[in-house]
């Protein structure tokens, strides 16, 4: 099954929600970045929660990125998105190797540690708007329905997971978001926490064979469940030769001139999806003469 969001509302519109399957995203990190399986389901979480928040954006070039600073042996991780469905990531330690937790899976918590938890969103605006709120659990779900609640004062219900095959690939992976209007009747909110008691694990349901249709049955079916639409989701970086050229001529004349000096080719490595671009001397002298005229 591709990679996919949806988008719906329950109780005439008194609810929101989202609920996206990752799995092929979450692989396509894990393979990009060579990452322990603590550091996998981190990521995955963080880049599925970033797809679903991305589609919440309003313009199509509006982006958003979250990340998540710790004192645990992962320090953290950066997610960006848009309002396409795309998204890419990283984590700041991508070999991180953890024993269980006490229920017996993978310590995300341990990994990540306590800390700081951002979201940035860039409008087009001059700042962009920048919420931060203090990690609660380092396990990314519980951490981002802190974030709305106090941040955007909306109050969500967050579920995340990922789910390692034995050879440590990515099984399963996806989530949800479900978010209470500002209207909402205090039935639809007695009617909502009951049915939000009752639900098993995103892995448990995905592994049942749920597609994100069926999980927002499953948990808003009972409160009249509209499907609104549907986008694909995948791990995308849009970075090219001609960016990292723009970025090496934005550094500084000085420092162009210092590698020069050097006499030496460098290398420059995307941290989103690890590409390597090599230039030479003489591409470098290029740039530094173009950055005179």
């Amino acid at each position: 099954m591709k990679d996919y969001l949806v988008r719906a509302t329950a109780a005439d519109a008194q609810i929101r929600a989202f609920a996206v399957t990752t799995r092929e995203t979450v692989e396509t990190a894990r393979e990009k970045h060579n990452t322990s399986p603590v550091v996998t389901a981190a990521l995955g979480r963080l880049l599925t929660a970033g797809a679903m928040m991305g589609s919440m954006l309003k313009g199509e070039k509006d982006i958003l990125t979250i990340q998540v600073k710790g004192d645990g042996p992962m320090r953290g991780m950066t997610v960006t998105a848009d309002a396409l469905g795309r998204v890419k990531g990283y984590a700041y330690e991508p070999q991180v190797i953890l024993p269980a937790n006490a229920l017996g899976k993978l310590d995300v918590g341990g990994a990540v540690g306590r800390g700081m938890l951002s979201v940035i969103k860039d409008m087009g605006l001059k700042e962009p708007y920048v919420g931060q709120t203090v990690l609660q659990t380092g396990e990314i779900a519980e951490d981002l329905t802190y974030y709305f609640a106090t941040s955007e004062q909306v109050p969500s219900c967050v579920g995340l997971g990922v789910l390692m095959e034995k050879d440590n690939t990515v099984k399963q992976a996806g989530g949800f978001i479900i978010q209470l209007m500002p209207f909402a009747a205090e039935e639809t909110i007695v009617a909502l926490e009951k049915k939000l008691t009752e639900i098993i694990s995103v892995t448990a349901m995905l592994e049942a064979g749920n597609t994100p249709e069926q999980i927002l049955e499953i948990l808003l079916g009972e409160l009249g469940l509209q499907i609104l639409d549907t986008m694909p989701v995948e791990y995308y970086c849009n970075c090219d030769r001609e960016r990292v050229e723009r970025a090496l001529a934005g550094i500084g004349k000085k420092d162009l001139q210092e590698m020069i000096d050097d006499g030496k080719e460098i290398e420059v490595n995307c941290d989103f999806c690890n590409t390597k671009y090599t230039f030479s001397v003489g591409e470098l002298e290029s740039l530094l003469q173009r950055g005179r005229k």
